[in-house]
């Protein structure tokens, strides 16, 4: 099993390097292999094209492969929080909390000239992403049916987008440009600055998720047998909370709404490991959100170029199958038993 397990480690690692050096290559200006080991490797080159693979090409490829890894592991902790493989910071609204936040504070901040800095965005973000959590929270006390839950969190999603759209309405044009651009779902623009930011982020908070495998598996085989095991169930609920809010703060900061990462890809790792096992499972979800980020990135940015789509557009395009396919197989689970 240890075999199996090595090997598809390997394979992921191997697929994430391959799409990679993909995004590297590929764009309005494409480059050739022996340019871009130039670049990379100090050989000569012209300035150009050296300003385009390290400031614009390789901060966008390394947020994209932290977010989209980040955006994966936020879903698997919520999965283990309800016990539901459809629970998401998409389809929960969390994702829409932390947008409102954040469109919120933007717009109060640019009519004040004053521009946030990565800081505050995720800050704000965070604040919307709990107070997204912490609704959901109060209605899954008072909802037994889990799939009525994600009803609920699919609607909390829309009036924290009819909310966003409000405060967009009363935005100056240049704040509407700005917002716009950034509610679509996107990883342009990013710098080096805002990549150290959302790594330090990220790398601390998987790290801590990495830390909680023994109880987070213990948990999953029910909340008795992870109390007689020692785990202290109400702080582990609530770290599973912060953990995944701050995830999924991060990437609606930087990146704007990404949708279906968070519930497909968990589903896909644990069919291909599988196992549910956090040890294996919560490396294998980083490294699959971020090779499926990364791919449909480069999709987004390629397939109608010059023209870009939304990385939401894409991610839905190609995981919703993984979603419905989800839900009929749940669906015939409950009608067998």
């Amino acid at each position: 099993m240890k075999t199996k397990y090595m090997l598809l480690f390997m394979i992921l690692i191997a697929l994430l390097i391959a799409v990679s050096v993909w995004n590297l290559l590929i764009g309005s200006i494409s480059f050739p292999l022996s340019k871009i080991a130039a670049v990379i490797f100090g050989g000569g080159t012209e300035e150009a094209a050296s300003r385009v693979i390290w400031n614009i090409r390789f901060p966008r490829l390394f947020a994209a492969l932290l977010l989209g890894g980040a955006l994966s592991v936020s879903g698997f902790l919520l999965q283990t929080f309800f016990g539901n493989p459809i629970a998401g910071p998409y389809v929960l609204g969390i994702s829409s909390g932390a947008k409102l936040a954040v469109a919120a504070a933007m717009i109060v901040s640019l009519k004040n000239g004053v521009v946030l800095n990565s800081v505050a965005l995720v800050a704000a973000s965070f604040a919307g992403a709990l107070c997204a959590t912490g609704f959901v929270l109060l209605i899954s006390q008072k909802v037994q049916n889990m799939s009525m839950l994600i009803v609920c969190g699919i609607l909390t999603g829309y009036i924290c987008s009819a909310a966003t759209d409000f405060f967009v309405t009363f935005a100056s044009d240049a704040n509407i440009v700005n917002l716009h651009n950034w509610s679509l779902g996107s990883f342009s623009g990013t710098n080096w600055n805002e990549v150290r930011l959302m790594a330090f982020i990220v790398l601390a908070v998987c790290a801590a998720v990495f830390f909680l495998s023994k109880p987070i598996g213990a948990y999953q085989l029910g909340e008795n047998y992870a109390r007689n095991m020692g785990v202290n169930i109400r702080l582990l609920r609530v770290l599973l909370i912060l953990l995944s809010s701050m995830l999924s703060a991060c990437v609606t900061a930087f990146a704007g709404p990404v949708s279906f990462v968070g519930i497909a890809v968990p589903h896909l790792i644990k069919t291909a490991f599988g196992t549910a096992k956090p040890l294996v499972i919560i490396p294998g979800c980083f490294l699959g959100g971020a090779v499926i980020t990364l791919l449909c990135d480069g999709i987004a940015r390629t397939v109608f170029a010059p023209t870009e789509l939304s990385i939401s557009t894409v991610t839905a395009f190609f995981l919703v199958p993984v979603v419905i396919y989800m839900m009929i197989r749940k669906q015939g689970r409950r009608q067998n038993a």
